[in-house]
């Protein structure tokens, strides 16, 4: 069974569809391309209330979803598979003066026969086995495999005793607005078609391990992503009086300093170990030049998680975050007695002190002081914080909110951190083999590689944790209660501009395997997608890894 060509020219079709995230219409032009697919099979004719095309919901950009379901007709099982892939992509600024071929796959080919390349870029041009093109590797090739898959088991589902419902989502690569709407179709359709859900398969890329370019790899589960962020109010002073105030940049400084690959910070489960936390953004809140110090400064840090909870991350965080402190502290005083003694004046140290809230302590604490005067305020204020500034990055709605708590209700305006999450949280997914649906799960695609193995030079391997960020979080969530509050009470932006859809999740709980594309450079300028193995060997695995599961 060769699936090829089919997904080559679907590959191909798809990334000649522009769909930056948030840009246009672009996303919704892919989803419709994928509605307009099945809808010409004499399946989806046959049944045409088993794929549509769906809005995203509380989503202020108008995109879609398209969801399609093909039911076996083997026998009388009602378990159900889902296949999701996402079909946004990044941004193409940094092809320069030829990002009007970004989306070509052969123009851009022959661009860079052309032009200066490296030898790995040169190497894999000659090899003839790539695609180049944004969307090529992350990933519409991988959506246009399960787009040949559903084809194949539409025409023949006597071949299955179960279902396939399948998912291109928008907007993976901003704020999952996507899948987070689809969850509510499956839902639905969970009612409606009397589906037992048993897994997820998702075909993110991957790139090949470091030290073993010839190695694939299946993942057994996949990382889970957090973004605590640190707020910091220092002190203002004129330059001239440098050791009159407490700059925040200087605390902001530390504290980037102290998490930044801190590996004591890392995650480790089934023997992998996550990499360890990155700076995403730092800066101050000043506006223009003046010779004041800043007020205020924030930085947030992305943290990816394999076992630990938003609980466990934000004691980590506290905790970095009071190191910090006491370091800027001790390391002031000390220039400081130089300084004295290098003027000849009298040293006493500098009256700072070491004050770190989570977001939770700092909105309990006004909470205690103001009383329900200040929680009806508060209500109001992010409502109409997301009414009025719809479009509001997530990040800097959360350090709105925190501005406005400290302008408006903290009395104590003495320097502090106050430690939150500022964006949305993707779960961790374990699989550990716990229970019998796990175990066949794990069994069924290990057998599946053994059976394309024989056909295909390259090792494939399984791990435990996918180690990018993507939609397959929202498969399954497995944090006890106290994680989860955790999350909701450090979220600024909690139900007002966010909600983690926990209990939309949990109806569906099922554990997620990524089985996808390979290739290299995802969201570089010569991202480029492994035809062989992505066009011929995924499919192939997916399809038997599916009959096992379903046959």
């Amino acid at each position: 069974m060769n699936f090829f060509d089919q997904v080559k020219q679907l590959t191909k079709d798809m990334v000649a569809i522009e769909s930056i995230v948030r840009k246009d219409s672009g996303e919704s032009n892919v989803a419709k391309y994928i509605y307009d697919f099945y809808q010409s099979l004499d399946y989806f004719k046959e049944h045409p209330d088993q794929v549509v095309l769906q809005k995203t919901i509380n989503d202020p950009i108008d995109r879609h979803n398209c969801i399609s379901l093909v039911r076996g007709t083997k026998g009388n099982s009602n378990k159900t598979i889902i296949l999701l892939g996402h079909i946004d992509t990044v941004g193409v600024d940094d092809y320069h003066d030829f990002k009007d071929i970004a989306f070509d796959a052969d123009a851009l080919l022959e661009k860079f026969k052309q032009i200066k390349v490296s030898d790995k870029v040169r190497e894999d041009i000659e090899s003839g086995n790539y695609l180049f093109g944004r969307g090529s590797l992350d990933m519409k090739s991988g959506v246009a495999g399960h787009m040949a898959i559903m084809d194949y088991f539409s025409k023949h589902p006597e071949e299955l005793d179960g279902n396939l419902v399948h998912v291109g989502e928008c907007d993976e690569e901003d704020n999952s607005h996507g899948i987070i709407s689809a969850l509510s179709v499956f839902d639905e359709w969970k009612e409606k078609f009397n589906l037992e859900y048993i897994a997820a398969i998702n075909a993110d890329y991957s790139i090949p391990n470091d030290q073993d370019n010839e190695s694939r790899n299946v993942y057994l589960g996949t990382i889970g992503k957090l973004l605590p962020g640190f707020y910091v109010y220092g002190k203002e002073t004129h330059v001239g009086e440098a050791f009159g105030g407490l700059d925040p940049n200087q605390i902001m400084a530390e504290i980037t300093k102290q998490m930044n690959l801190n590996t004591d910070l890392c995650d480790e489960a089934q023997n992998e170990v996550t990499i360890p936390p990155m700076g995403l953004k730092q800066s101050d809140t000043k506006v223009g030049y003046t010779v004041q110090t800043a007020l205020s400064a924030y930085g947030y840090f992305n943290y990816f998680t394999h076992a630990m909870s938003p609980k466990q991350v934000m004691d980590n965080v506290k905790q970095v975050a009071i190191r910090s402190f006491d370091q800027v502290i001790d390391d002031i005083n000390a220039n400081y007695k130089k300084f004295c003694q290098l003027k000849g004046l009298d040293y006493e140290p500098r009256p700072w002190k070491t004050r770190v809230y989570t977001f939770q302590e700092l909105y309990d604490e006004v909470e205690k002081a103001k009383g329900p005067e200040f929680t009806e305020a508060y209500e109001k204020f992010t409502q109409d914080l997301h009414q009025e500034e719809h479009d509001l990055d997530l990040r800097l709605f959360s350090n709105r909110v925190i501005e406005w708590i400290w302008d408006h209700w903290v009395d104590d305006k003495s320097p502090a951190i106050i430690i939150y999450f500022g964006s949305i949280y993707s779960a961790p997914i374990e699989i550990t083999g716990k229970d019998e649906g796990e175990k066949k799960l794990v069994q069924a695609v290990k057998e599946s590689i053994e059976l394309v193995q024989k056909d295909y030079d390259k090792k494939i391997y399984t791990k435990y944790f996918y180690p990018f960020i993507s939609d397959s979080s929202f498969m399954k969530i497995d944090d006890d209660e106290e994680g989860l509050k955790a999350l909701e009470k450090n979220m600024p932006s909690w139900g007002s501009k966010y909600i983690h859809p926990t209990e939309a999740v949990k109806k569906i709980n099922v554990p997620v395997i990524n089985m996808g594309t390979i290739g290299y450079d995802g969201h570089k300028v010569t991202e480029r997608v492994d035809m062989e193995y992505t066009f011929r060997v995924i499919p192939e695995m997916l399809y038997h890894t599916l009959k096992k599961l379903l046959g």
